[in-house]
């Protein structure tokens, strides 16, 4: 089974910047950050699918977000620029091990994906 360790959270000032990372210990078809604030569900923030290298990005975090993928080193990455503190939220990295990877409409499903981290904390200050 693919494991996932997320690191790279931390707090900032609103509009500074933190990369997010996550090791993957095997192969997944789709992988994407999910964020859950205090209070509320969890949301998809940004997927890619790992064959094409396509992204995907919620409108809330597009043109600020970046997602990418090292293949050789098999981890995830979640670039975070110019934050605001609605960005304050536990980040998650989950990952699809199944064929085929979730199309376009579920690509932020959360039951799209079958791997999950646990999580790294992002704390964004006014």
């Amino acid at each position: 089974q693919v494991h996932l360790v997320e690191s790279g959270g931390g707090s900032v000032q609103a509009g500074g910047s933190l990369r997010l990372s996550c090791a993957a210990s095997g192969y997944a078809y789709s992988m994407a950050w999910f964020r859950q604030a205090p209070g509320k569900e969890r949301e998809g923030v940004a997927s890619i699918y790992t064959n094409s290298g396509r992204t995907y990005y919620a409108d809330s975090v597009k043109d600020r977000f970046t997602i990418s993928r090292d293949g050789a080193k098999n981890t995830l990455f979640l670039q975070m620029n110019r934050l605001q503190p609605g960005d304050t939220a536990m980040y998650y990295c989950a990952a699809d091990t199944s064929w085929p990877p979730p199309s376009l409409p579920r690509v932020f499903a959360f039951n799209a994906y079958d791997i999950w981290g646990q999580g790294t904390q992002v704390t964004v200050s006014s």
